[in-house]
């Protein structure tokens, strides 16, 4: 097969009218020009160029042939722009992938971005699964806690808090705990995900009651860790807060996500005088280097979002 490279550099001496002003066009010297046209004249078989010392011309051969080599140097210069383009403008789709729990924020952090740019186009995969990235073709993706080892780019965004809710319905019918220990004696909300779903499963036992570890971290720095069981339990974590205002028990819950239910008082925090170790929020994408521009204002724009956050400690 011949190599393209001989059609542009046979381009661009038709273009030029010399293969002088071709070398000084593609940085080469006139005697490599002069080899690739040989070369390509020796495997196709005809002859291309008539050559003399002040000009050259086509041959026949030649004129059929210009015709498709434009065409290819058109091709591989809006190539070149596709690429220039992707570099220095957002354009095109950016496929973003978070928890569930924080597709809402995404959204908001973005939408700037896409009233500013209007040929860029978002797609937002909001899965609590750890789906394949590479295969979902995602640019950056949102992970809460520690992450797994991968060849991907990990960059902290904020440390975000965590807080014990209830509604003020269950509060009332069951009190409100004044102590650590009181916790005991409280229904507990918590996320159980992968959990088995059915007697029978690998590991799973109808008699056992799924629980959850909690610390808590008092005013002098001490910790107390805590194993709670859970009454309630879901997969998914906005499912989780909407059990927590219907009155079906205490719920650990970010701070960010139910602030305006605390404000609107659908939601009351448990042990306030206790702090939850915070969990950190990072942002994976597959490489720093050669991030096209829709990656680089999608991350700012995320960095400003998480960092004017409430309840969010920027890193």
């Amino acid at each position: 097969m011949i190599d393209l490279k001989s059609f542009l550099v046979l381009a661009q001496v038709i273009e030029t009218g010399s293969m002088s002003a071709a070398a000084r066009r593609l940085g080469l010297t006139p005697s490599a020009i002069s080899q690739i046209i040989t070369g390509l004249e020796r495997q196709s078989g005809v002859t291309l160029l008539h050559r003399s010392t002040r000009k050259i011309s086509l041959t026949e051969a030649g004129e059929r042939l210009h015709f498709h080599c434009l065409r290819i140097a058109e091709a591989a210069n809006a190539a070149t722009a596709s690429l220039e383009q992707a570099r220095d403008a957002p354009v095109g789709e950016i496929r973003i992938a978070a928890p569930i729990g924080f597709g809402a924020h995404v959204a908001p952090a973005l939408a700037p971005v896409l009233a500013e740019w209007p040929q860029l186009r978002l797609r937002l995969i909001v899965d609590d699964a750890m789906i394949d990235l590479v295969e979902a073709r995602i640019d950056i993706a949102l992970r809460v806690g520690s992450l797994a080892d991968s060849n991907w780019v990990g960059r902290k965004l904020c440390d975000l808090e965590s807080i014990l809710c209830a509604s003020p319905a269950y509060v009332e019918r069951h009190g409100i705990p004044n102590s650590a220990a009181d916790l005991y004696q409280h229904n507990w909300l918590g996320l159980a995900r992968n959990m088995p779903i059915a007697p029978g499963a690998s590991g799973f036992d109808a008699n056992d009651i799924p629980s959850f570890a909690l610390d808590l971290i008092d005013d002098l720095g001490r910790n107390e860790q805590m194993t709670l069981p859970i009454r309630t339990s879901t997969t998914n974590q906005i499912t989780l807060q909407q059990m927590c205002e219907q009155g079906m028990g205490i719920a650990r819950l970010f701070y960010v996500d139910v602030r305006p239910s605390l404000e609107r008082g659908v939601l009351v925090r448990v042990l306030p005088q206790q702090r939850l170790p915070s969990h950190a929020l990072t942002l994976l994408t597959p490489s720093r280097e050669g991030e096209p521009a829709k990656v680089r204002v999608a991350l700012a724009a995320l960095r400003q979002y998480f960092s004017s956050l409430h309840g969010s400690m920027p890193f």
